[in-house]
């Protein structure tokens, strides 16, 4: 067996991946959801997953601090358990209004797990493989991300499009996501001798250089609004409900099929030249969609801004976590995802403002975040590598 696929990595894989099954069978059909079945207007879609996202900001920060004190098990099954309650609120949503509570509950409960999760996932493993790890939980959540796709397309198949039964059905492998948690075991820490590094860490909750990394990739999360708006996109420019779910599923292929290779690449080249690759692929994807009404090229720029998650979200989480001391691990994941979840809320909010701006159906808000994300990409890309060493 490879040495960092630990116990709890294969478990909480397995989590994530019934987890993201229920999430992404939801979370392409919301916002048709949203728009047509239950009135809402574009800008409210936008608003509720910035608000949602927003909401799960500070819980992130904090679970993570507490988890490192008090231990990470019990957040883990909580979160797991309000994000399954939220997810059951949007199915007997009549009302856009309960969209948004479940959202928002679902969320927490993402906020709850997040950062004690990935520091669990750590535990026990050598700092030289940490993109591995992250890269295959990465790639077991991403599988899922397929798996609830497809799953929705055979459910509208069966019910002729019937997209309240779809989010039923989103409701069974979230339990099971749950139930799985209840086997998580918190690994002992590996015994070390104390030493000077360890009391400097305990005066100084968080090397600087984490803190400022933290910082950066919140600032480039502000162009990063909700994905449910690129569906939304989708679904004005002419794609069905069953379309947006083929593209959607295709695009966590992408995602499934990036996350493993790129953390073994961050294992061995600086982490901020992979994460640049991964913002360019956002670029790509972004531009792409606000330059294009239609054709294969639109599936294409999908497939390509799948390539961005699917390489910064393991590769951030394992350059923040090699910069930081296994006992604060908890800490720096809740400092970046908190700050990464706040910045979500405020580009969810203004790139609803602004959809219908110009030619409308998105193409300001996209064109802007895609030229933005590229200016990043290239400068992160050139002088990133200050932040690839502790300091």
């Amino acid at each position: 067996m490879q040495p960092w696929l630990t116990r709890n990595v294969k478990l909480l894989s397995g989590v994530s991946l019934a987890q993201d099954a229920a999430s992404e069978l939801l979370y392409p059909i919301m916002p048709i959801v949203l728009t047509t079945m239950l009135g809402a207007p574009p800008a409210v879609v936008g608003a509720i997953e910035g608000i949602a996202e927003g909401a799960a900001a500070l819980l992130k920060y904090l679970a993570g601090r507490l988890s490192d004190r008090f231990g990470r098990k019990p957040a883990i099954v909580a979160g797991y358990g309000l994000a399954a309650l939220g997810k059951l609120l949007v199915a007997a949503a009549v009302v856009w209004p309960v969209v948004l509570v479940g959202r928002v509950v679902d969320r927490i409960g993402k906020g709850m797990r997040g950062a004690p999760r990935d520091a669990l996932l750590t535990t026990g493993v050598e700092r030289g493989h940490l993109g591995r790890v992250f890269g295959f939980h990465r790639a077991a959540d991403n599988l899922g991300a397929v798996i609830g796709p497809a799953l929705g397309l055979g459910v509208l198949a069966l019910t002729h499009d019937n997209l309240r039964a779809a989010l039923w059905i989103a409701v069974i492998p979230a339990v099971l996501s749950v139930i799985l948690t209840l086997w998580v075991r918190e690994a002992p820490a590996p015994v070390r001798t104390p030493g000077p590094a360890d009391d400097i860490a305990a005066a100084h909750p968080l090397p600087p250089r984490v803190r400022s990394l933290a910082a950066l990739l919140g600032v480039i999360a502000l162009v990063n609004f909700p994905d449910a708006m690129l569906l939304l996109r989708l679904h004005e420019i002419g794609y069905s409900a069953t379309a947006v779910l083929l593209v959607y599923m295709l695009f966590n292929f992408a995602m499934t099929l990036i996350a493993f290779p790129a953390g073994m690449l961050a294992d061995r080249l600086p982490k901020s030249r992979v994460y640049a690759i991964g913002l360019l692929c956002f670029a790509v994807g972004y531009l792409g969609l606000g330059l294009l009404d239609g054709g294969p090229l639109v599936v294409l720029a999908f497939f390509v801004y799948g390539g961005f998650i699917g390489i910064t979200d393991g590769v951030g989480k394992a350059w923040i976590s090699a910069l930081t001391p296994q006992a604060l691990r908890g800490h720096a994941q809740g400092l970046l995802q908190g700050l990464s979840g706040g910045a979500v809320l405020v580009a969810g909010v203004w790139a609803g403002l602004a959809w219908n701006l110009g030619a409308g159906e998105g193409r300001v808000p996209l064109l802007f975040s895609g030229t933005v994300t590229a200016l990043a990409a290239i400068t992160l890309f050139f002088v990133g590598r200050n932040w690839d060493t502790a300091k």
